[in-house]
Protein backbone atom coordinates (compact mmCIF):
# COMPACT_ATOMS: atom_id res chain seq x y z
CA UNK A 1 0.00 0.00 0.00
CA UNK A 2 1.35 3.41 -0.98
CA UNK A 3 1.03 6.54 1.14
CA UNK A 4 -1.50 8.29 -1.09
CA UNK A 5 -3.77 5.25 -1.16
CA UNK A 6 -3.49 4.71 2.58
CA UNK A 7 -4.18 8.37 3.29
CA UNK A 8 -7.13 8.53 0.92
CA UNK A 9 -8.59 5.39 2.45
CA UNK A 10 -8.50 6.83 5.99
CA UNK A 11 -6.56 10.05 6.66
CA UNK A 12 -5.52 9.23 10.21
CA UNK A 13 -1.99 8.56 11.41
CA UNK A 14 -2.12 6.55 14.63
CA UNK A 15 0.73 7.76 16.88
CA UNK A 16 1.81 5.03 19.32
CA UNK A 17 4.16 6.93 21.61
CA UNK A 18 5.47 4.65 24.33
CA UNK A 19 4.47 1.36 22.73
CA UNK A 20 6.70 -1.66 23.46
CA UNK A 21 7.73 -4.39 21.01
CA UNK A 22 5.85 -7.12 22.87
CA UNK A 23 2.50 -5.40 22.27
CA UNK A 24 3.17 -3.87 18.87
CA UNK A 25 1.75 -6.64 16.67
CA UNK A 26 -1.50 -6.96 18.61
CA UNK A 27 -2.13 -3.23 18.77
CA UNK A 28 -1.24 -2.90 15.11
CA UNK A 29 -3.76 -5.62 14.28
CA UNK A 30 -6.47 -3.80 16.22
CA UNK A 31 -5.77 -0.57 14.35
CA UNK A 32 -5.80 -2.27 10.96
CA UNK A 33 -9.05 -4.07 11.78
CA UNK A 34 -10.62 -0.71 12.72
CA UNK A 35 -9.64 0.76 9.36
CA UNK A 36 -6.38 2.61 10.16
CA UNK A 37 -3.64 2.11 7.59
CA UNK A 38 -0.99 4.64 8.70
CA UNK A 39 0.76 3.75 11.95
CA UNK A 40 3.60 5.75 13.52
CA UNK A 41 5.95 4.67 16.30
CA UNK A 42 7.81 7.69 17.73
CA UNK A 43 11.50 6.96 18.13
CA UNK A 44 11.49 8.03 21.76
CA UNK A 45 9.40 4.92 22.50
CA UNK A 46 11.13 1.91 24.12
CA UNK A 47 13.07 -0.04 21.47
CA UNK A 48 11.09 1.70 18.74
CA UNK A 49 12.80 0.09 15.78
CA UNK A 50 11.91 -3.39 17.03
CA UNK A 51 8.25 -2.36 17.28
CA UNK A 52 8.35 -0.94 13.76
CA UNK A 53 10.01 -4.09 12.42
CA UNK A 54 7.45 -6.35 14.09
CA UNK A 55 4.46 -4.38 12.80
CA UNK A 56 5.91 -4.03 9.32
CA UNK A 57 6.43 -7.79 9.11
CA UNK A 58 2.95 -8.58 10.44
CA UNK A 59 0.86 -5.84 8.85
CA UNK A 60 2.93 -4.30 6.08
CA UNK A 61 0.64 -5.64 3.37
CA UNK A 62 -2.36 -3.78 4.84
CA UNK A 63 -0.79 -0.71 6.43
CA UNK A 64 2.21 1.58 6.18
CA UNK A 65 4.36 1.57 9.30
CA UNK A 66 6.60 4.54 10.00
CA UNK A 67 8.57 6.37 12.64
CA UNK A 68 7.92 9.65 14.39
CA UNK A 69 10.18 12.09 16.21
CA UNK A 70 12.82 11.58 13.50
CA UNK A 71 15.75 13.99 13.69
CA UNK A 72 18.73 12.44 11.90
CA UNK A 73 19.69 10.81 8.61
CA UNK A 74 20.98 7.83 10.58
CA UNK A 75 17.53 7.25 11.99
CA UNK A 76 16.14 7.27 8.46
CA UNK A 77 18.62 4.58 7.42
CA UNK A 78 17.67 2.44 10.43
CA UNK A 79 13.98 2.97 9.69
CA UNK A 80 14.32 1.74 6.12
CA UNK A 81 16.36 -1.25 7.30
CA UNK A 82 13.55 -2.52 9.54
CA UNK A 83 10.82 -2.10 6.93
CA UNK A 84 9.50 1.31 7.91
CA UNK A 85 8.14 3.33 5.03
CA UNK A 86 7.45 6.86 6.23
CA UNK A 87 9.12 9.34 8.56
CA UNK A 88 7.43 11.99 10.68
CA UNK A 89 9.34 14.84 12.30
CA UNK A 90 8.26 17.64 14.62
CA UNK A 91 10.07 20.16 12.42
CA UNK A 92 10.94 21.05 8.83
CA UNK A 93 14.53 20.17 7.92
CA UNK A 94 15.29 20.39 4.20
CA UNK A 95 18.34 18.15 4.50
CA UNK A 96 16.40 15.48 6.34
CA UNK A 97 13.64 15.58 3.74
CA UNK A 98 16.17 15.19 0.94
CA UNK A 99 17.84 12.29 2.73
CA UNK A 100 14.49 10.51 3.15
CA UNK A 101 13.72 10.90 -0.54
CA UNK A 102 17.11 9.48 -1.49
CA UNK A 103 16.43 6.23 0.36
CA UNK A 104 12.79 5.97 -0.70
CA UNK A 105 10.99 7.00 2.46
CA UNK A 106 7.85 9.14 2.51
CA UNK A 107 8.13 12.26 4.67
CA UNK A 108 5.61 14.05 6.85
CA UNK A 109 7.49 16.93 8.51
CA UNK A 110 6.12 19.23 11.16
CA UNK A 111 5.47 22.88 10.29
CA UNK A 112 3.85 25.86 11.99
CA UNK A 113 4.27 28.70 9.48
CA UNK A 114 3.60 29.27 5.79
CA UNK A 115 7.35 29.42 5.12
CA UNK A 116 7.92 26.04 6.79
CA UNK A 117 5.03 24.49 4.87
CA UNK A 118 6.40 25.84 1.59
CA UNK A 119 9.88 24.49 2.38
CA UNK A 120 8.45 21.08 3.27
CA UNK A 121 6.54 20.89 0.00
CA UNK A 122 9.50 22.06 -2.04
CA UNK A 123 11.56 19.18 -0.61
CA UNK A 124 9.01 16.50 -1.35
CA UNK A 125 6.82 16.18 1.74
CA UNK A 126 3.83 13.94 1.06
CA UNK A 127 1.89 15.60 3.86
CA UNK A 128 2.57 18.33 6.39
CA UNK A 129 2.07 17.84 10.11
CA UNK A 130 0.67 21.07 11.55
CA UNK A 131 2.36 21.09 14.93
CA UNK A 132 1.65 21.83 17.68
CA UNK A 133 -2.06 21.82 16.97
CA UNK A 134 -2.86 23.29 20.38
CA UNK A 135 -1.04 26.48 19.40
CA UNK A 136 -2.14 26.68 15.78
CA UNK A 137 -5.92 26.24 16.27
CA UNK A 138 -8.55 25.62 13.56
CA UNK A 139 -8.64 29.36 12.81
CA UNK A 140 -4.97 29.30 11.82
CA UNK A 141 -5.56 26.25 9.63
CA UNK A 142 -8.44 28.03 7.90
CA UNK A 143 -6.11 30.94 7.07
CA UNK A 144 -3.45 28.55 5.75
CA UNK A 145 -5.99 26.69 3.67
CA UNK A 146 -6.96 29.95 1.98
CA UNK A 147 -3.49 30.26 0.46
CA UNK A 148 -2.30 26.67 -0.06
CA UNK A 149 -3.84 24.45 -2.76
CA UNK A 150 -6.49 21.95 -1.73
CA UNK A 151 -4.17 19.16 -2.89
CA UNK A 152 -1.69 19.96 -0.11
CA UNK A 153 -2.25 17.55 2.77
CA UNK A 154 -2.36 19.62 5.97
CA UNK A 155 -2.78 17.48 9.07
CA UNK A 156 -3.05 18.93 12.57
CA UNK A 157 -1.30 16.99 15.32
CA UNK A 158 -1.67 17.81 19.00
CA UNK A 159 -4.87 18.80 20.70
CA UNK A 160 -6.99 16.78 18.29
CA UNK A 161 -9.63 14.52 19.78
CA UNK A 162 -13.06 13.17 19.02
CA UNK A 163 -14.59 16.34 20.45
CA UNK A 164 -12.55 18.66 18.22
CA UNK A 165 -12.31 16.61 15.04
CA UNK A 166 -15.17 18.36 13.28
CA UNK A 167 -13.78 21.84 14.04
CA UNK A 168 -10.49 20.99 12.39
CA UNK A 169 -12.18 19.24 9.47
CA UNK A 170 -14.44 22.19 8.73
CA UNK A 171 -11.41 24.49 8.90
CA UNK A 172 -9.77 22.52 6.08
CA UNK A 173 -7.84 19.64 7.64
CA UNK A 174 -6.86 16.94 5.16
CA UNK A 175 -6.30 14.39 7.90
CA UNK A 176 -5.01 14.00 11.43
CA UNK A 177 -2.28 12.60 13.59
CA UNK A 178 -3.85 11.15 16.74
CA UNK A 179 -1.66 10.33 19.71
CA UNK A 180 -2.83 10.22 23.32
CA UNK A 181 -6.45 10.45 22.21
CA UNK A 182 -6.00 7.01 20.66
CA UNK A 183 -3.18 5.29 22.52
CA UNK A 184 -1.45 5.66 25.87
CA UNK A 185 1.15 3.26 27.30
CA UNK A 186 -0.53 0.41 29.10
CA UNK A 187 -3.67 0.35 26.99
CA UNK A 188 -4.73 -3.01 25.63
CA UNK A 189 -5.32 -3.80 21.98
CA UNK A 190 -9.09 -4.08 22.42
CA UNK A 191 -9.36 -0.60 23.92
CA UNK A 192 -7.15 0.89 21.21
CA UNK A 193 -9.20 -0.81 18.53
CA UNK A 194 -12.44 0.50 20.02
CA UNK A 195 -11.13 4.08 20.08
CA UNK A 196 -9.76 3.74 16.56
CA UNK A 197 -13.18 2.63 15.39
CA UNK A 198 -14.70 5.78 16.84
CA UNK A 199 -12.24 7.99 14.95
CA UNK A 200 -12.84 6.08 11.73
CA UNK A 201 -16.60 6.41 12.09
CA UNK A 202 -16.34 10.12 12.89
CA UNK A 203 -14.16 10.77 9.82
CA UNK A 204 -16.44 8.74 7.57
CA UNK A 205 -19.40 10.81 8.75
CA UNK A 206 -17.55 14.09 8.16
CA UNK A 207 -16.54 12.98 4.68
CA UNK A 208 -20.06 11.90 3.84
CA UNK A 209 -21.40 15.31 4.88
CA UNK A 210 -19.14 17.19 2.46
Amino acid sequence: MEFAAAFDRMPVVAILRGIRPAEAVDIGAALVKAGISLIEVPLNSPDAFRSIEAMAAAHGDRAMIGAGTVFTAGELVNLAAVGGRFAVSPHTDAGLLDAAAQIGLVSMPGAATPSEIATALRHGAAAVKLFPGEALTPAVLKALRAVFPASVRLCPVGGVGLNTLSQWWLAGASGFGIGSGLYKPGMGAADVGELAGKYVTALEQLRAAQ
